[in-house]
């Protein structure tokens, strides 16, 4: 944890070191105010001298003012430096889960990730920020404050050598158990997290099939989950609290009943013995801080682990440097012997298997199938949203897998199954296929993907905010700025994973007429359910139970391939009926 915290402290390691000097200086003007006063009680009174009287107190007053000074600017840079660190810390985090493959993703959970990303990192801030304090603090304090003690009255400080051990004992003891315990929370956590993600972004599934009774009961028990873990871990800090309480005021009754009988007998002051208790007070205070610091250091600890499984998570994908001589992008595409397999899934069996066939630059190629055949796992492969398991990609004739993923993707445009968009406007979202297109560029993509007449009959046209999600357009729309988006980029490759499932035929029509005029070099494969959209497509291949059932083009399908033409009476009696 201690090369967690180094690591991400960069730019704020100064803050960080400020603040514990400053906290040493504020505990040694405390450590002082007692002997002030215990001066001012054995001599000053005593003798009657009102100016010495005057100048301790003024002294006091001096120390007490520096003292809060530097508490004040040692809270200051310990927040500083704690808030850079949790900030840097997030945007490792962040860098490191933009690395990561499809696969890595589902690995985690999308709902764990963010809670590493936000409820661990403010677990770690929060430790930083009381540990260049408390953790400073508290073992300067006790040390210092036990030093005095046993120079003012050694036979005295014998008490502490009895309650001290039991008050770390109990603090041991609670450590362990709760270092587990913190560990259980944040696992409810990561899963409140993932069912209030899931509600939230399937809310109108949620609301159509009259569910909200279920996902309360769901919300509810995850909700609960997390409170008994939260329970269990109060439950053993309210149980050691009693101890410590008990620990400190009978240490304090024995200091005054050992020490009272000391004065009585004029072989210690009274000065010296309030002066003694305060510090009995600061030795134990200190235990007490610690131990309360050590909690939160065991939560840390917790949080640490599962931030350090993200950052040392190896990407399934990993990024090549650039080859020297790559080809310039054709849009050729060829699997050979490809098998793939979810490694997450747990199971031996294929997704794919022995895929074997390649698109010419410029094709149309279509799949279909049935759904789970494999369709969207084999066009994720092109661009290396996952790897193969089995045999090779190449695109122009060069292995995906040593391509850097920045120019391979580069010279690929995609449509994915589910249609995102993100908070901003209509232009802010078509520039993330090419961010230095044009004005006309951005119109003839609008165009070209059926697009421009619905975005100009918006009030503000290009400039519609569209909220999270696109939630405000419908998800014909949704599909056509998507489309329009991919095109922008004139990529060698156009692939459309069933991504005009929902617009018009005469639309669909309309959309492919414009990759035969505009984007007549590039390589378009696409995914549909519909036989219309795939029937004027150069090949179409047939995905069943892992394999390639059959390829061709519609009539050569429909004349001999009993997958397809099941596929397409299918559509026609729905069409008839």
């Amino acid at each position: 944890m201690l090369s967690l915290f180094l690591t991400h402290l960069e730019g704020y390691k100064k803050d960080a070191v400020k603040s514990p000097i400053l906290i040493i200086l504020e505990v040694i003007c405390e450590l002082l105010l007692p002997l002030v006063m215990a001066e001012i009680v054995d001599v000053a009174i005593p003798s009657g001298d009102t100016g010495y009287i005057f100048a301790l107190g003024a002294t006091m007053l001096v120390l007490a003012a520096i003292s809060m000074t530097c508490g004040v600017l040692a809270a200051k840079y310990a927040a500083y430096a704690s808030q850079g660190f949790g900030g840097n810390l997030r945007q490792c985090l962040f860098d490191k889960v933009q690395e990561f493959s499809f696969a890595d993703i589902d690995r985690f959970s999308s709902a764990s990730l963010i809670t590493r990303m936000t409820n661990d990192v403010n677990a770690m801030t929060m430790m930083l920020a009381m540990g260049l304090r408390m953790l400073v603090r508290a073992p300067v304090m006790l040390i210092a404050a036990l030093g005095v003690s046993l120079y003012l009255n050694a036979r005295l400080a014998v008490v502490l050598l009895v309650i001290i051990p039991v008050m770390v004992l109990a603090i041991a003891l609670l450590m362990k158990i709760c270092t587990r315990l913190f560990e259980l929370m944040q696992r409810k956590i990561d899963g409140l997290n993932n069912v209030l993600q899931e509600n939230l972004v399937a809310i109108r599934a949620v609301k159509a099939f009259v569910r909200e009774d279920h996902e309360r009961k769901k919300f509810n028990r995850s909700s609960d989950e997390l409170m008994m873990a939260g329970l269990k871990v109060g439950m053993r800090v309210i149980a050691m609290m009693p101890l410590m309480m008990l620990c400190m005021n009978g240490a304090t009754l024995a200091v005054l009943y050992f020490g009272g009988r000391m004065v009585m007998g004029a072989t210690f002051d009274l000065g010296d013995l309030n002066a003694f208790l305060s510090y009995i007070m600061q030795v134990l205070m200190s235990v007490m801080m610690v131990a309360m610091s050590l909690l939160q250091l065991s939560r840390a600890q917790a949080c640490a682990r599962r931030i350090n499984e993200v950052l040392d998570a190896v990407p399934s994908v990993q990024d090549k440097p650039e080859t020297a001589s790559l080809p310039a992008p054709k849009g050729r595409v060829e699997f050979r012997d490809v098998s793939f397999k979810y490694a997450a899934s747990g199971s031996g069996d294929d997704v794919l298997s022995h895929i074997s066939f390649s698109v010419e630059p410029g094709q149309f190629v279509a799949i279909v199938g049935g759904t789970g055949t494999g369709k969207s796992s084999l066009v994720n492969l092109i661009p290396r949203f996952y790897d193969v398991t089995g045999g090779s990609v190449l695109v122009d004739g060069v292995d995906v897998r040593d391509y850097p993923l920045e120019e391979l993707r580069g010279r690929i445009g995609m449509v994915l199954q589910t249609n995102v968009l993100f908070t901003g406007t209509i232009r802010e979202n078509l520039l993330w296929g090419r961010p230095d297109a044009t004005e006309e560029e951005i119109i003839q993509a609008a165009k070209d993907a059926q697009a421009y007449d619905f975005i100009m009959g918006l009030p503000e046209g290009f400039d519609t905010q569209l909220t999270q999600g696109g939630t405000n357009v419908s998800g014909g729309q949704k599909q056509r700025l998507c489309i329009a988006r991919a095109m922008l980029r004139k990529p060698a490759i156009l692939i459309l994973d069933d991504s005009t499932s929902a617009v018009d035929s005469a639309t669909e029509a309309a959309i492919r007429e414009s990759f035969h005029k505009n984007l007549k070099d590039t390589t378009v494969i696409i995914i549909a359910q519909r036989i219309s959209s795939v029937q004027y497509a150069d090949e179409i291949l047939i995905l069943d139970d892992d394999h390639i059932a059959g390829r061709g083009t519609h009539d050569q399908l429909l004349a001999g391939n009993r997958i397809y033409q099941e596929i397409y009476q299918s559509q026609q009696e729905g069409v008839g009926g």
